[in-house]
């Protein structure tokens, strides 16, 4: 539901969402982690000095744990992909004022691979997928994947299908060309024979007597 409300803003009308693709919660947990503690350990120095200075500062600490906090959850929630029926869309949070955008679409996709390495991706089954783009050669890539062996697979499906769907719509295109022309083609002959019949039917002369 929280997906649907932030990131639907980033789709066309009628474009389906297959999956959106997070980092992997472990990462949250790690980035997350340090800001609590230290919200926390505030929490426990006010309980054991309650007095207005330390009041204070524990306030003035709290609003900065809160950002960071927020901060790192952000850097972690809204760095997805957006894996829909016509193609890819990357976003990046880059800090509170910079975020940015890039659609792939299938047909603009030359290839797509994942990587696995180290003891703790192998165990999790943790990784980075990427995709490389036909038209400039470049790659978008998103680490700490969840099972990025099935991102790869789903990616792919969508593209053959999305891929089928385009080679049909183009055939039925040019069938109905075709079928344009051949109907103009023996209309143009119906008239043009027509056209001949008149013109070239047969006249009787009369010749009288002076």
């Amino acid at each position: 539901m929280l997906d649907a409300y932030l990131f639907e803003k980033h789709l066309e009308d009628d474009e389906v969402v297959s999956q959106y693709v997070h980092k992997y919660w472990g990462v949250a947990s790690g980035a997350l982690a340090w800001p609590t503690i230290w919200f926390f350990a505030g929490i426990a120095i006010l309980v054991m000095a309650p007095v207005r200075t330390v009041f204070i500062a524990f306030v003035v600490w709290s609003l900065f744990t809160i950002q960071w906090w927020l901060r790192n959850f952000l850097d972690y929630f809204l760095d997805v992909w957006i894996i829909t029926d016509r193609g890819v869309i990357s976003l990046q949070w880059e800090g509170w004022f910079h975020r940015t955008s890039s659609r792939i679409l299938y047909s603009d996709i030359q290839g797509v691979s994942y990587e696995i390495s180290g003891i703790v991706g192998t165990l999790n089954r943790v990784g980075t997928i990427a995709i490389e783009k036909v038209s400039t050669g470049g790659t978008i890539s998103l680490s700490h994947v969840r099972h990025p062996r099935k991102v790869e697979t789903l990616i792919l499906q969508n593209m053959e299908t999305y891929l089928h769907t385009k080679n049909l719509k183009n055939a039925k295109h040019v069938q109905e060309l075709l079928s344009d022309i051949v109907a103009g083609q023996v209309q143009f002959t119906d008239v043009q024979g027509s056209a001949y019949k008149k013109g070239g039917k047969a006249r009787t002369i009369t010749f009288r007597k002076v």
